[in-house]
């Protein structure tokens, strides 16, 4: 058992690229490579984009590179694009790990830094730097196994506990204990949170907001949901009454007065997108953006989480540390 260190790897100046495989189907068969890409892939890049990708030397057929646009493929063919490297935005690198164990590894993770791949950032991200630090480990890892995994959603801007599993068997009970904190809102009616001892994981956030909040505890029951938005191709996530059940408690820890602030901690017993800066700006206290070490914003803080017994048969504490914005005046 382990609970202090830090590791990453400084980013490289370009990422490696993302390349992007196809398999030809008999649909398909009989078409120019270029008729293929320009039609089936064409919010991509328009024809003249393509014709440029392919005599770069950008796209393989069946592990071959292909610079002749008019190649007409067969069924089954292989293929592959290839888009070429960029330089990604800035990026922490460093990872604190809170705790780690056989089964899991509890790391802080600071704010700027992206989970998961995903649109610019395809190599700076927590994911890249467990695989990085699981291939110069120089341990023996069984076929069957792999690197750790995230388990559960911490957006860029956000800063704290990230849990990640270390085996296969790990992922499936940390994801059942997520699960199971979740399916208790399938119902809109469901007002109060879970009794702690019946849930595998309890998430604790901090969260500075603008206004003073009068009332000393407030569960927030609003479904969040996406909707379509000009310039966003994937959608925005907001309340919206035909979303997905999001059930959090906020509790105020102090107010300052001087300053038109709110200091609050959220319990959340779903994981929805943006929930805990969702749900504030529908009550009209929206999240406040708070300069953190190491990142240029920290919108919520994820200050605890702990797995019960029913995870892995043991209480297990975590604890990230809090900036300075984020905590009261008895915690300095």
């Amino acid at each position: 058992m382990s609970s202090a260190g830090s590791f990453g790897v400084a980013w490289p100046e370009f990422n490696d690229g993302i390349p992007y495989h196809d398999t030809i189907s008999r649909s398909h068969a009989g078409q120019t490579l270029i008729h293929f890409y320009s039609t089936k892939h064409k919010s991509s890049a328009p024809l003249q984009g393509w014709l440029q990708r392919i005599e770069n030397g950008q796209v393989s057929v069946d592990g071959e590179v292909a610079t002749d646009p008019d190649m007409v493929l067969r069924g089954g063919a292989k293929l592959v694009y290839r888009r070429m490297s960029w330089k990604e935005p800035d990026a922490p690198y460093l990872l604190q790990v809170l705790y780690e164990d056989d089964d899991l590894i509890a790391l802080n993770k600071p704010s700027g830094l992206q989970v998961l791949p995903g649109g610019l950032f395809q190599q700076r991200t927590v994911l890249m730097q467990l695989l990085w630090r699981s291939s110069q480990s120089g341990e023996l890892v069984p076929v069957q196994e792999s690197h750790p995994i995230p388990v559960h959603r911490l957006g860029r801007g956000t800063s704290g506990v990230l849990l990640c599993a270390k085996t296969k068997l790990a992922k499936v009970r940390l994801a059942a204990c997520f699960a199971g904190a979740t399916s208790v809102l399938r119902s809109n009616r469901v007002m109060n949170l879970q009794p702690e001892k019946e849930r595998g994981i309890t998430k604790v956030y901090r969260a500075l907001t603008s206004g003073i909040i009068e009332r000393d505890e407030i569960v927030i029951n609003q479904p969040i949901g996406m909707i379509r938005y000009p310039g966003v191709a994937s959608g925005v996530y907001v309340a919206l009454c035909s979303g997905k059940p999001a059930l959090s408690k906020v509790t105020v820890l102090e107010r300052n007065m001087q300053k038109n602030e709110t200091l609050v901690q959220v319990e959340i017993q779903s994981g929805r997108p943006h929930q805990i800066r969702i749900h504030l700006a529908f009550i009209g206290y929206p999240l406040l953006a708070v300069p953190v070490p190491n990142s240029h914003l920290n919108v919520a803080w994820d200050r605890r989480m702990y797995s019960t017994r029913g995870c892995f048969h043991r209480v297990i504490h975590i604890t990230a540390p809090l900036p300075s914005p984020l905590k009261m005046i008895n915690e300095d």
